[in-house]
């Protein structure tokens, strides 16, 4: 537990110092309007994630993801698409001392005024958890951050993950659970009332995401965890290597994955399940009129 975070993630290194913040504030609607900018607002509009007289709750954990998330935000803030209120809220969950310096760091060159709070969660997840902690861990942290962000008056809790993470994710619950989830855009908690979780990133690439830090020599925490490192389940880092092999012969494979989710025929598949009830085709066979063909064979 006291050894240094991260050595199962992978290392960023920025190609030069620290740009100026205006430059670096710049970029992300200039140079990178297309794969970060036009994305985000894309993204906000098609799921109405932020609506007139929100209070949002920012998650930032240090990383490039929501270091990059809270800066479009206040962007968003700036022009002015609607009235809403900004908290800006990162947890320690028992970081070496070294990220922990590194996210208030960040946050301070970065203009991002983050409100910081603790936790004993690592330690807690080392403990209960200790062959396959990332699942625990993530419940508990999120838990924590609700409770956070209910504190300070906030409705919605904005995490960042990207198009890559819910594709992933989508992969994994088809491969590894016989099953078709992802992570939505936008869901409503089921412990905290009134509270929406938002993910404005998930139209985003990951690679941009790391161009955009890289470039702006922004050095964000690659990975905090003191628990996992070494020891997380491969299942993640095999579908981004098959993604990345697909993509060689599609490039498109990973939007096509994402739009999956948003095109689910329900004339072409076996069953599903609606609010904790589980349907079969069967259960509607003889209530369909018009004869269905499968779909052609290659």
């Amino acid at each position: 537990m006291d050894k240094l975070a991260g050595s199962g993630c992978e290392l960023l290194i920025p190609l030069s110092e620290r740009k100026p913040l205006k430059e670096i504030e710049r970029s992300m609607i200039k140079t990178y309007r297309r794969f970060l900018w036009a994305k985000f607002n894309k993204a906000v509009r098609d799921f109405k994630l932020v609506e007139e007289g929100d209070r949002i709750a920012v998650a930032v954990s240090g990383g490039k993801d929501s270091l990059l998330m809270a800066k479009l935000f206040q962007e968003m803030q700036k022009h002015g698409v609607c009235n809403f209120e900004l908290e800006f809220i990162a947890m320690d969950p028992g970081f070496h001392e070294t990220n922990r310096q590194l996210l208030l760091d960040n946050c301070e060159y970065l203009n991002i005024p983050v409100k910081l709070f603790e936790s004993d969660i690592f330690r807690i997840v080392d403990h209960i958890a200790k062959d396959y902690p990332c699942y625990m861990c993530a419940r508990m942290r999120r838990g924590a951050l609700y409770a956070r962000a209910q504190e300070l008056g906030c409705n919605k809790l904005a995490l960042a993950h990207h198009l890559d993470d819910v594709i992933e994710t989508t992969l994994m619950s088809m491969f590894y659970a016989g099953t078709f989830k992802t992570m939505r855009p936008k869901l409503k908690s089921k412990h905290f009332e009134n509270m929406e979780l938002i993910r404005p990133m998930c139209y985003i690439h990951e690679e941009d995401i790391k161009k955009f830090s890289v470039n702006s020599g922004i050095s964000a925490m690659n990975c905090g965890c003191v628990v996992a490192a070494k020891k997380t389940s491969s299942k993640r880092r095999e579908m981004k290597e098959l993604i990345r092999e697909l993509k060689k012969t599609n490039s498109e494979i990973d939007n096509a994955i994402f739009r999956s989710a948003q095109n689910v025929n329900l004339d072409s598949i076996l069953g599903w399940q609606k609010n904790g009830v589980r349907y079969s085709y069967l259960d509607f066979y003889d209530e369909d009129d018009a004869p269905q063909d499968d779909a052609p064979e290659d």
